[in-house]
């Protein structure tokens, strides 16, 4: 029994140690991100925003806020100020009239392409000092831990 809990004990070390990796990762990520955003006249929630529009596709408000977590209002007042901008249009669905689709722009697709591909840049010369395997080793284990966090 001793043996089992000090096993216990060291795996929920383990556990401990990886979130507190991952939070202190995000946050660098999300800091540089904000970083890159800056030579842009987008603000991070528009970023977001328009990534899940380059990700997903064209989608309506209510399925955007639902990604975004956020309220129908806020995500109105987000579509407007981005359609202002020219980075997307309202487009209404041809089988249904009454249902409005908010459509990514070229000029939205650009800067989505543009601050990813910078993202990447910054992201290969962190890992400047990891072997080849290395990195194919991260790649997977990231991807396992997104597939079962999303299957969750």
């Amino acid at each position: 029994m001793e043996l089992e809990d000090a096993r216990n004990n060291s795996n929920l070390e383990q556990v401990a140690d990886i979130e507190k990796d991952l939070r202190y990762i995000s946050g660098i990520i999300k800091q540089k991100g904000r970083e890159i955003l800056s030579n842009y006249t987008i603000t991070p929630p528009q970023f977001i925003a328009l990534q899940w529009l380059f990700e997903e596709g064209d989608m309506t408000i209510g399925e955007l806020s639902n990604k975004m977590y956020l309220a129908f209002s806020t995500t109105t007042d987000l579509v407007d100020r981005m359609e202002k901008n020219e980075l997307v249009v309202r487009v209404k669905n041809p089988n249904d009239r009454r249902v409005v689709q908010i459509h990514l722009l070229d000029e939205g697709k650009r800067i989505i392409d543009e601050v990813i591909k910078k993202r990447q840049i910054y992201l290969q010369d962190v890992l400047v000092n990891f072997s080849p395997e290395e990195i194919v080793t991260l790649k997977e284990n990231l991807a396992k831990l997104h597939q079962e966090m999303r299957e969750e």
